[in-house]
């Protein structure tokens, strides 16, 4: 991968994360300001419902803040673009599409064959 593809990606990644961490602020402020204590059970079981869903969106992103950072490791030591399995290139697509990539398409599909297959083998016993 030439620099101006590293370069490229690098932004893609520092927006996307920038845009993580303005929502995850964004997050801890509305749960600060709509934290009531209503005299209705309902509402309250209503408000700590809608808070968990978002307590739940906000780890998925958190963790993908996570691969994010890996990411732009990557991009600084000049490993990104590189399949972890098999050391071959990730695809220019594949990255446009999931930047945070870190397995070839063809291993990723490995990958999710073998889950699948283990999965389903689990199931038979339950």
């Amino acid at each position: 991968m030439n620099n101006n593809q590293l370069k490229h990606f690098k932004k893609i990644l520092e927006s996307w994360k920038n845009q993580l961490i303005k929502e995850l602020d964004k997050t801890i402020l509305h749960m600060k300001d709509e934290a009531t204590n209503f005299p209705d059970p309902n509402d309250r079981a209503t408000q700590e419902s809608e808070f968990g869903l978002e307590l739940r969106a906000r780890d998925r992103e958190r963790k993908l803040l996570r691969k994010i950072n890996s990411a732009l490791g990557r991009i600084e030591d000049k490993s990104y673009g590189y399949c972890d399995q098999t050391g071959d290139e990730i695809g220019l697509r594949r990255l446009e599409a999931r930047p945070v990539a870190t397995l070839s398409l063809e291993a990723q599909e490995r990958r999710e064959l073998q889950e699948k297959q283990y999965r389903d083998s689990d199931d038979y016993y339950r």
